[in-house]
């Protein structure tokens, strides 16, 4: 038992390290790069000189952030993300708000990226959101994220708000 062991465990070993190897020849990224993404967007918490509202209390919102990102370098590059907001309140659902989201990607390294986003919505509200993205998995065609959004609001009539957002999806 103990041969066989040692012999599986090296065959394991020699494995991933061909994995790695084969992982570290494919071709060179060509930029500027295009990718694409779609995720879900779980607004938590809302904090302004009025109120503190949380998401999930009376009602939920979520969003469906859908975009494109142009990479002019490995450290630079553009957003434009596109979010329509969907209410679901006393069992009754309708899309509350549309955010037309563009900006500019700053590749941080070891997956990680800081977008810093302008903010345009159909509500009247304009602002900015810095989101902190991390890459989870990378798969040869797509990857997997996390993202935290942190939207700061202005306009209509409104106080300023600073909110705190959960994100997660699908680059291709």
């Amino acid at each position: 038992m103990g041969t066989t062991f040692r012999l599986s465990t090296v065959a394991i070993i020699i494995f991933i390290l061909s994995n790695l190897n084969a992982a570290s020849q494919q071709n060179p990224i060509v930029y500027p790069g295009i990718a694409g993404y779609v995720g879900i967007l779980h607004p938590i918490v809302t904090f302004s000189n009025e109120k503190t509202t949380t998401n999930f209390n009376n009602s939920y919102v979520g969003g469906l952030p859908v975009g494109i990102n142009i990479w002019k370098s490995k450290k630079i590059g553009f957003s434009a993300e596109f979010v329509p907001f969907i209410r679901v309140e006393n069992s009754a659902a309708k899309m509350s708000n549309f955010l037309f989201h563009p900006g500019v990607l700053v590749s941080l390294g070891h997956g990680f990226v800081f977008a810093g986003r302008a903010a345009f919505e159909t509500s009247g509200r304009f602002g900015f959101t810095p989101v902190f993205n991390k890459t989870v998995i990378r798969k040869a065609n797509s990857s997997y994220y996390i993202a935290i959004p942190i939207p700061v609001r202005f306009g209509n009539e409104n106080p300023a708000t600073c909110s705190l957002a959960f994100q997660f999806g699908l680059a291709f």
